[in-house]
Protein backbone atom coordinates (compact mmCIF):
# COMPACT_ATOMS: atom_id res chain seq x y z
CA UNK A 1 0.00 0.00 0.00
CA UNK A 2 1.23 3.63 -0.87
CA UNK A 3 0.10 6.72 1.40
CA UNK A 4 -0.14 10.22 -0.32
CA UNK A 5 -0.17 13.27 1.94
CA UNK A 6 -2.64 15.33 -0.55
CA UNK A 7 -2.75 19.16 -0.11
CA UNK A 8 -5.93 20.49 -0.50
CA UNK A 9 -8.15 23.98 0.68
CA UNK A 10 -7.26 27.42 0.87
CA UNK A 11 -3.40 28.70 0.66
CA UNK A 12 -1.29 31.71 0.67
CA UNK A 13 -2.32 31.33 -3.37
CA UNK A 14 -5.60 30.38 -3.24
CA UNK A 15 -8.00 32.12 -1.07
CA UNK A 16 -5.06 33.56 1.22
CA UNK A 17 -6.43 32.35 4.58
CA UNK A 18 -6.56 29.65 6.78
CA UNK A 19 -8.55 27.08 6.97
CA UNK A 20 -10.85 27.20 10.00
CA UNK A 21 -10.76 25.06 12.98
CA UNK A 22 -14.12 26.07 14.14
CA UNK A 23 -15.34 26.40 18.01
CA UNK A 24 -16.43 22.73 18.00
CA UNK A 25 -13.34 21.02 16.68
CA UNK A 26 -14.75 20.62 12.79
CA UNK A 27 -11.44 20.78 10.11
CA UNK A 28 -13.37 22.88 7.59
CA UNK A 29 -11.18 22.71 4.42
CA UNK A 30 -12.25 25.33 2.33
CA UNK A 31 -12.49 24.78 -1.65
CA UNK A 32 -10.18 27.16 -4.26
CA UNK A 33 -11.42 29.73 -5.89
CA UNK A 34 -11.91 28.32 -9.60
CA UNK A 35 -13.66 30.31 -12.11
CA UNK A 36 -15.05 27.51 -13.80
CA UNK A 37 -16.80 25.71 -10.80
CA UNK A 38 -19.99 25.00 -10.96
CA UNK A 39 -20.51 25.76 -7.21
CA UNK A 40 -20.17 29.30 -5.45
CA UNK A 41 -19.38 29.75 -1.70
CA UNK A 42 -22.58 31.59 -1.44
CA UNK A 43 -24.15 28.06 -2.63
CA UNK A 44 -22.18 25.45 -0.07
CA UNK A 45 -23.30 25.21 3.60
CA UNK A 46 -21.96 24.37 7.19
CA UNK A 47 -24.03 24.11 9.88
CA UNK A 48 -26.45 26.96 8.51
CA UNK A 49 -23.93 29.09 7.43
CA UNK A 50 -22.83 29.67 3.73
CA UNK A 51 -19.24 29.40 3.23
CA UNK A 52 -18.88 32.98 1.98
CA UNK A 53 -20.28 34.30 5.29
CA UNK A 54 -17.91 31.85 6.74
CA UNK A 55 -14.46 33.39 5.20
CA UNK A 56 -16.09 37.05 5.33
CA UNK A 57 -16.55 36.65 8.77
CA UNK A 58 -12.86 35.19 9.39
CA UNK A 59 -11.25 37.90 6.94
CA UNK A 60 -13.82 41.08 6.26
CA UNK A 61 -11.06 42.40 3.62
CA UNK A 62 -11.09 39.52 1.61
CA UNK A 63 -11.22 39.48 -2.23
CA UNK A 64 -13.78 37.45 -2.85
CA UNK A 65 -17.22 37.84 -3.17
CA UNK A 66 -20.68 35.73 -2.82
CA UNK A 67 -21.28 34.78 -6.33
CA UNK A 68 -17.29 33.74 -7.24
CA UNK A 69 -16.94 30.15 -7.93
CA UNK A 70 -15.03 27.20 -6.23
CA UNK A 71 -13.53 24.01 -6.66
CA UNK A 72 -15.40 21.73 -4.73
CA UNK A 73 -12.51 18.99 -4.71
CA UNK A 74 -12.11 17.01 -2.67
CA UNK A 75 -15.99 16.47 -2.73
CA UNK A 76 -16.10 14.75 1.30
CA UNK A 77 -19.15 16.26 2.69
CA UNK A 78 -22.38 15.28 1.97
CA UNK A 79 -24.26 17.93 3.76
CA UNK A 80 -22.54 21.12 2.12
CA UNK A 81 -25.35 21.21 -0.69
CA UNK A 82 -28.49 18.95 -2.09
CA UNK A 83 -27.09 16.05 -3.68
CA UNK A 84 -28.27 13.47 -6.36
CA UNK A 85 -29.58 9.70 -5.18
CA UNK A 86 -26.24 7.49 -4.87
CA UNK A 87 -23.67 10.35 -3.75
CA UNK A 88 -20.43 9.29 -2.24
CA UNK A 89 -17.18 11.13 -1.59
CA UNK A 90 -14.95 11.75 -4.52
CA UNK A 91 -11.58 13.44 -5.34
CA UNK A 92 -10.66 14.18 -8.55
CA UNK A 93 -6.75 14.95 -9.98
CA UNK A 94 -5.73 16.06 -13.64
CA UNK A 95 -3.02 16.96 -15.35
CA UNK A 96 1.20 17.33 -13.71
CA UNK A 97 -0.45 16.46 -10.51
CA UNK A 98 -2.38 13.21 -11.59
CA UNK A 99 0.88 12.56 -14.11
CA UNK A 100 2.92 12.17 -10.76
CA UNK A 101 0.38 9.90 -8.71
CA UNK A 102 0.58 7.60 -11.96
CA UNK A 103 4.30 7.82 -11.96
CA UNK A 104 4.49 6.70 -8.80
CA UNK A 105 1.68 4.03 -9.25
CA UNK A 106 -0.80 5.21 -7.04
CA UNK A 107 -3.76 2.94 -7.36
CA UNK A 108 -6.76 0.84 -5.86
CA UNK A 109 -6.43 0.27 -2.54
CA UNK A 110 -3.90 3.26 -1.54
CA UNK A 111 -4.60 5.62 0.70
CA UNK A 112 -5.10 9.48 0.52
CA UNK A 113 -4.63 11.48 3.72
CA UNK A 114 -5.52 14.96 2.69
CA UNK A 115 -4.05 17.97 4.93
CA UNK A 116 -4.47 21.26 4.94
CA UNK A 117 -3.32 25.22 6.28
CA UNK A 118 -5.72 25.52 9.57
CA UNK A 119 -5.75 27.46 12.01
CA UNK A 120 -8.20 28.15 15.45
CA UNK A 121 -10.85 30.12 15.43
CA UNK A 122 -13.69 31.16 17.83
CA UNK A 123 -17.26 33.26 18.85
CA UNK A 124 -16.52 36.95 19.93
CA UNK A 125 -19.28 39.01 19.73
CA UNK A 126 -21.14 37.03 17.91
CA UNK A 127 -18.84 36.75 15.11
CA UNK A 128 -16.19 33.71 13.96
CA UNK A 129 -13.12 35.27 14.15
CA UNK A 130 -9.44 33.74 14.16
CA UNK A 131 -8.05 33.45 17.73
CA UNK A 132 -5.57 36.38 18.57
CA UNK A 133 -2.28 34.43 18.36
CA UNK A 134 -3.31 30.75 16.95
CA UNK A 135 -0.83 28.87 15.35
CA UNK A 136 -0.77 28.41 11.51
CA UNK A 137 -0.79 24.78 11.11
CA UNK A 138 -0.96 21.79 8.61
CA UNK A 139 -3.03 19.20 9.79
CA UNK A 140 -4.83 15.90 8.50
CA UNK A 141 -8.13 16.99 8.07
CA UNK A 142 -9.59 13.37 6.28
CA UNK A 143 -8.79 10.20 4.28
CA UNK A 144 -9.91 7.84 1.51
CA UNK A 145 -8.73 4.34 0.85
CA UNK A 146 -8.89 3.89 -2.98
CA UNK A 147 -11.77 1.80 -3.95
CA UNK A 148 -12.25 3.20 -7.63
CA UNK A 149 -10.60 4.80 -10.45
CA UNK A 150 -13.18 6.51 -13.08
CA UNK A 151 -10.88 7.42 -16.12
CA UNK A 152 -13.26 8.35 -18.32
CA UNK A 153 -16.02 10.45 -18.21
CA UNK A 154 -18.47 8.16 -20.06
CA UNK A 155 -18.13 5.46 -17.13
CA UNK A 156 -19.37 8.60 -14.73
CA UNK A 157 -22.40 7.47 -13.02
CA UNK A 158 -25.15 10.08 -12.76
CA UNK A 159 -24.65 11.07 -9.60
CA UNK A 160 -20.95 12.19 -10.34
CA UNK A 161 -21.39 14.26 -12.99
CA UNK A 162 -21.97 17.38 -10.87
CA UNK A 163 -18.39 16.79 -9.70
CA UNK A 164 -15.43 19.81 -10.74
CA UNK A 165 -13.49 16.90 -12.76
CA UNK A 166 -16.56 16.39 -14.86
CA UNK A 167 -18.82 19.26 -14.71
CA UNK A 168 -15.97 22.13 -14.85
CA UNK A 169 -13.93 20.13 -17.30
CA UNK A 170 -15.99 19.35 -19.90
CA UNK A 171 -13.23 19.89 -22.97
CA UNK A 172 -10.66 18.30 -21.00
CA UNK A 173 -9.13 15.10 -22.80
CA UNK A 174 -9.64 11.39 -20.37
CA UNK A 175 -5.68 10.57 -20.37
CA UNK A 176 -5.53 13.90 -18.70
CA UNK A 177 -8.24 13.54 -15.98
CA UNK A 178 -9.17 10.58 -13.28
CA UNK A 179 -11.49 10.87 -10.40
CA UNK A 180 -11.01 8.48 -7.28
CA UNK A 181 -13.95 6.68 -5.16
CA UNK A 182 -13.68 5.48 -1.95
CA UNK A 183 -13.24 1.73 -0.62
CA UNK A 184 -16.81 0.73 1.11
CA UNK A 185 -14.25 0.20 4.49
CA UNK A 186 -10.70 0.45 5.32
CA UNK A 187 -8.43 -2.64 4.29
CA UNK A 188 -6.44 -2.15 7.51
CA UNK A 189 -9.22 -0.85 10.15
CA UNK A 190 -12.26 -2.64 8.39
CA UNK A 191 -15.11 -1.26 11.18
CA UNK A 192 -14.18 2.05 9.69
CA UNK A 193 -15.15 3.59 6.26
CA UNK A 194 -13.49 3.83 3.30
CA UNK A 195 -13.63 7.52 3.72
CA UNK A 196 -14.15 10.32 6.42
CA UNK A 197 -13.26 13.99 7.45
CA UNK A 198 -12.10 14.18 10.49
CA UNK A 199 -12.23 16.64 13.52
CA UNK A 200 -9.07 18.74 15.51
CA UNK A 201 -7.14 16.05 17.68
CA UNK A 202 -3.63 17.04 18.69
CA UNK A 203 -2.11 13.68 16.91
CA UNK A 204 -3.52 14.92 13.61
CA UNK A 205 -1.51 17.85 13.58
CA UNK A 206 1.56 17.84 10.92
CA UNK A 207 3.17 21.08 12.29
CA UNK A 208 6.22 20.66 14.94
CA UNK A 209 4.61 23.31 17.87
CA UNK A 210 6.37 26.59 17.84
CA UNK A 211 7.79 26.21 14.06
CA UNK A 212 6.66 27.70 10.85
CA UNK A 213 3.83 24.98 9.25
CA UNK A 214 6.20 23.57 6.68
CA UNK A 215 8.03 21.73 9.52
CA UNK A 216 6.87 19.02 10.44
CA UNK A 217 6.84 16.87 13.71
CA UNK A 218 7.06 13.26 12.17
CA UNK A 219 8.18 10.51 14.26
CA UNK A 220 11.81 9.29 13.49
CA UNK A 221 11.13 6.01 11.18
CA UNK A 222 10.22 8.56 8.16
CA UNK A 223 14.07 8.88 7.85
CA UNK A 224 14.44 5.76 6.21
CA UNK A 225 10.88 6.35 3.86
CA UNK A 226 11.42 7.81 0.76
CA UNK A 227 8.75 10.44 0.27
CA UNK A 228 7.96 12.39 -3.65
CA UNK A 229 8.91 15.86 -3.66
CA UNK A 230 11.21 15.41 -0.65
CA UNK A 231 14.94 14.52 -1.46
CA UNK A 232 16.56 16.02 1.19
CA UNK A 233 13.64 16.89 3.93
CA UNK A 234 15.25 15.82 7.70
CA UNK A 235 16.77 18.90 9.42
CA UNK A 236 18.47 18.48 13.24
CA UNK A 237 14.94 17.94 14.66
CA UNK A 238 12.21 18.19 12.04
CA UNK A 239 10.81 17.30 8.48
CA UNK A 240 10.61 20.45 6.03
CA UNK A 241 8.23 19.49 3.90
CA UNK A 242 7.95 20.73 0.20
CA UNK A 243 6.72 24.55 -0.83
CA UNK A 244 5.39 23.05 -4.00
CA UNK A 245 3.89 19.88 -5.22
CA UNK A 246 0.51 18.81 -3.92
CA UNK A 247 0.52 15.06 -3.54
CA UNK A 248 3.39 13.35 -1.83
CA UNK A 249 3.82 9.65 -2.11
CA UNK A 250 5.22 7.28 -0.35
CA UNK A 251 5.54 3.20 0.54
CA UNK A 252 3.38 2.44 3.97
CA UNK A 253 5.75 0.30 6.04
CA UNK A 254 4.57 -1.36 9.17
CA UNK A 255 5.08 1.11 10.85
CA UNK A 256 3.35 3.92 9.06
CA UNK A 257 0.68 1.89 8.88
CA UNK A 258 0.39 2.14 12.65
CA UNK A 259 1.40 5.86 12.71
CA UNK A 260 -2.06 6.05 10.06
CA UNK A 261 -4.03 4.25 11.92
CA UNK A 262 -2.98 6.24 15.01
CA UNK A 263 -4.32 9.29 13.06
CA UNK A 264 -7.36 7.88 11.61
CA UNK A 265 -8.76 6.51 14.89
Amino acid sequence: MRIILSRKGFDSANGAQPNPILPDGTLLSLPIPDKRGNNSFSSLYWNGMSYYDIIHSLKPGTKLKAEDMCHLDPDLREEVKSRKPGWKPAFGQSDTALSHLRRNHVSIGDLFLFFGWFRATEIKNGNLVYQKNAPDQHIIYGYMQIGSIIEKKTDAPEWLKEHPHIADQKDRNDDSNAIFLPSDSLSFLPELKGCEVLDYRPNRVLTKVGMSRRCWDLPSFFKDVEISYHPNPWRTNYFKSAGRGQEFVFEATPLIIEWAKHIIK
